[in-house]
Protein backbone atom coordinates (compact mmCIF):
# COMPACT_ATOMS: atom_id res chain seq x y z
CA UNK A 1 0.00 0.00 0.00
CA UNK A 2 2.55 1.83 0.53
CA UNK A 3 4.64 1.77 -2.17
CA UNK A 4 1.57 2.73 -4.33
CA UNK A 5 1.06 5.49 -2.16
CA UNK A 6 4.81 6.41 -2.64
CA UNK A 7 4.58 6.34 -6.55
CA UNK A 8 0.97 8.19 -6.85
CA UNK A 9 2.62 11.38 -5.36
CA UNK A 10 6.08 11.17 -7.48
CA UNK A 11 3.48 10.67 -10.33
CA UNK A 12 1.33 14.23 -9.32
CA UNK A 13 4.35 16.11 -8.64
CA UNK A 14 6.79 14.97 -12.15
CA UNK A 15 3.14 15.78 -13.88
CA UNK A 16 2.23 19.37 -11.93
CA UNK A 17 6.06 20.34 -12.80
CA UNK A 18 5.67 19.22 -16.34
CA UNK A 19 8.21 16.46 -16.38
CA UNK A 20 5.88 13.70 -17.41
CA UNK A 21 6.20 12.49 -20.34
CA UNK A 22 3.28 14.46 -22.97
CA UNK A 23 1.22 13.01 -25.21
CA UNK A 24 2.60 14.06 -28.82
CA UNK A 25 1.01 13.52 -32.22
CA UNK A 26 2.79 11.00 -34.11
CA UNK A 27 4.79 11.65 -36.80
CA UNK A 28 3.83 11.54 -40.69
CA UNK A 29 4.99 8.21 -42.45
CA UNK A 30 8.85 9.10 -44.25
CA UNK A 31 6.92 8.38 -47.56
CA UNK A 32 3.48 7.94 -48.14
CA UNK A 33 2.46 6.18 -51.38
CA UNK A 34 -1.32 7.00 -52.58
CA UNK A 35 -3.63 5.81 -55.35
CA UNK A 36 -6.32 7.24 -57.68
CA UNK A 37 -8.36 6.35 -60.54
CA UNK A 38 -9.80 8.93 -62.77
CA UNK A 39 -13.31 6.42 -63.52
CA UNK A 40 -14.83 4.20 -60.65
CA UNK A 41 -16.26 1.95 -63.49
CA UNK A 42 -15.47 0.89 -67.19
CA UNK A 43 -17.04 -1.25 -69.63
CA UNK A 44 -15.40 -4.03 -71.49
CA UNK A 45 -12.84 -2.74 -73.94
CA UNK A 46 -12.47 0.36 -71.90
CA UNK A 47 -9.65 1.88 -69.95
CA UNK A 48 -9.20 3.33 -66.35
CA UNK A 49 -6.06 5.74 -65.62
CA UNK A 50 -4.59 4.46 -62.03
CA UNK A 51 -2.36 7.02 -60.89
CA UNK A 52 0.08 6.31 -57.89
CA UNK A 53 1.95 9.37 -56.14
CA UNK A 54 4.73 8.82 -53.64
CA UNK A 55 5.23 11.55 -51.55
CA UNK A 56 8.38 12.15 -49.54
CA UNK A 57 8.10 13.33 -45.62
CA UNK A 58 11.51 13.25 -44.73
CA UNK A 59 14.23 16.05 -44.94
CA UNK A 60 16.29 13.88 -47.09
CA UNK A 61 16.07 12.70 -50.72
CA UNK A 62 14.40 9.22 -51.33
CA UNK A 63 17.51 8.07 -53.29
CA UNK A 64 15.70 5.14 -54.59
CA UNK A 65 12.38 2.84 -54.82
CA UNK A 66 11.05 -0.67 -55.06
CA UNK A 67 7.00 -1.11 -55.90
CA UNK A 68 5.35 -4.29 -56.79
CA UNK A 69 1.57 -4.26 -57.80
CA UNK A 70 -1.17 -7.37 -57.33
CA UNK A 71 -4.39 -8.14 -58.27
CA UNK A 72 -6.25 -8.16 -54.68
CA UNK A 73 -7.77 -11.64 -53.56
CA UNK A 74 -11.36 -11.27 -55.19
CA UNK A 75 -9.92 -10.06 -58.36
CA UNK A 76 -8.18 -13.14 -59.26
CA UNK A 77 -11.39 -15.11 -57.94
CA UNK A 78 -13.15 -13.62 -61.10
CA UNK A 79 -11.07 -15.66 -63.84
CA UNK A 80 -13.65 -13.66 -66.51
CA UNK A 81 -12.29 -10.24 -65.82
CA UNK A 82 -9.70 -9.60 -68.28
CA UNK A 83 -7.11 -7.03 -68.07
CA UNK A 84 -3.98 -6.05 -68.75
CA UNK A 85 -1.33 -2.41 -67.91
CA UNK A 86 -1.01 -1.06 -71.14
CA UNK A 87 0.88 2.41 -70.48
CA UNK A 88 3.11 3.99 -68.02
CA UNK A 89 3.65 8.08 -67.69
CA UNK A 90 5.60 9.85 -64.87
CA UNK A 91 4.06 13.39 -64.45
CA UNK A 92 6.68 15.83 -64.36
CA UNK A 93 7.52 19.44 -64.86
CA UNK A 94 7.10 19.88 -68.65
CA UNK A 95 5.02 17.46 -69.12
CA UNK A 96 4.54 13.46 -69.18
CA UNK A 97 7.36 10.98 -69.94
CA UNK A 98 6.95 7.25 -70.69
CA UNK A 99 8.19 5.18 -67.81
CA UNK A 100 9.28 1.27 -68.56
CA UNK A 101 7.76 -1.02 -66.45
CA UNK A 102 4.05 -1.83 -65.81
CA UNK A 103 3.84 -4.13 -63.09
CA UNK A 104 3.57 -6.45 -61.40
CA UNK A 105 7.21 -6.42 -60.46
CA UNK A 106 9.86 -3.32 -59.50
CA UNK A 107 7.74 0.22 -60.25
CA UNK A 108 10.21 2.13 -58.58
CA UNK A 109 12.82 3.03 -61.11
CA UNK A 110 9.18 4.58 -62.40
CA UNK A 111 9.48 7.72 -59.97
CA UNK A 112 12.49 9.39 -61.44
CA UNK A 113 13.95 9.22 -57.67
CA UNK A 114 15.96 11.42 -56.78
CA UNK A 115 12.50 12.95 -54.81
CA UNK A 116 13.37 16.20 -52.96
CA UNK A 117 12.06 16.78 -49.39
CA UNK A 118 8.80 17.43 -49.13
CA UNK A 119 7.52 16.66 -53.03
CA UNK A 120 5.79 14.23 -54.59
CA UNK A 121 6.03 12.12 -57.92
CA UNK A 122 3.08 10.73 -59.56
CA UNK A 123 3.29 7.29 -61.91
CA UNK A 124 -0.27 6.63 -64.06
CA UNK A 125 -0.54 3.72 -65.61
CA UNK A 126 -3.17 2.58 -68.53
CA UNK A 127 -5.65 -0.57 -66.98
CA UNK A 128 -6.95 -1.55 -70.39
CA UNK A 129 -9.94 -3.94 -69.61
CA UNK A 130 -10.77 -6.41 -72.50
CA UNK A 131 -13.33 -6.92 -75.31
CA UNK A 132 -14.42 -9.42 -74.17
CA UNK A 133 -14.11 -9.51 -70.08
CA UNK A 134 -16.77 -10.09 -68.18
CA UNK A 135 -18.68 -7.93 -66.46
CA UNK A 136 -20.33 -6.74 -62.82
CA UNK A 137 -16.86 -7.39 -61.04
CA UNK A 138 -14.22 -5.48 -59.32
CA UNK A 139 -10.98 -4.97 -60.49
CA UNK A 140 -8.56 -3.69 -57.46
CA UNK A 141 -5.16 -3.72 -56.45
CA UNK A 142 -2.86 -3.63 -53.53
CA UNK A 143 1.44 -2.37 -53.55
CA UNK A 144 4.20 -2.48 -51.42
CA UNK A 145 6.83 -0.28 -51.03
CA UNK A 146 10.48 -0.25 -50.37
CA UNK A 147 12.34 3.59 -50.04
CA UNK A 148 15.64 4.54 -48.95
CA UNK A 149 16.99 8.08 -48.47
CA UNK A 150 19.90 9.95 -48.43
CA UNK A 151 20.27 9.85 -45.11
CA UNK A 152 21.17 6.53 -45.23
CA UNK A 153 17.30 5.26 -43.66
CA UNK A 154 14.68 3.12 -45.14
CA UNK A 155 11.25 2.45 -44.98
CA UNK A 156 8.35 0.52 -46.47
CA UNK A 157 4.76 0.73 -46.67
CA UNK A 158 1.93 -1.52 -47.91
CA UNK A 159 -0.26 -3.00 -48.24
CA UNK A 160 -1.58 0.11 -49.88
CA UNK A 161 -4.53 -0.58 -51.78
CA UNK A 162 -5.76 0.86 -55.31
CA UNK A 163 -10.07 1.90 -55.74
CA UNK A 164 -11.67 -0.92 -57.38
CA UNK A 165 -12.52 -0.33 -60.52
CA UNK A 166 -16.36 -1.60 -61.91
CA UNK A 167 -16.59 -3.27 -64.89
CA UNK A 168 -20.29 -2.86 -65.95
CA UNK A 169 -22.16 -4.17 -69.41
CA UNK A 170 -23.46 -1.22 -71.18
Amino acid sequence: MRRMGLTAVLGLLLAVFGLAPGASAADPAPAELTFATDAASTTPGGTVKLSMTLTNHKTYDVLFVHQTIEPTWLTTQRPDLKYSFTGCTLATATGSTPCAGTGPGNLGPNYGATIPPGQSRTVTLTLQVAADSGCNGNIGFYSYFYAEFSDATNTSGGPVFTPDTRVVCA
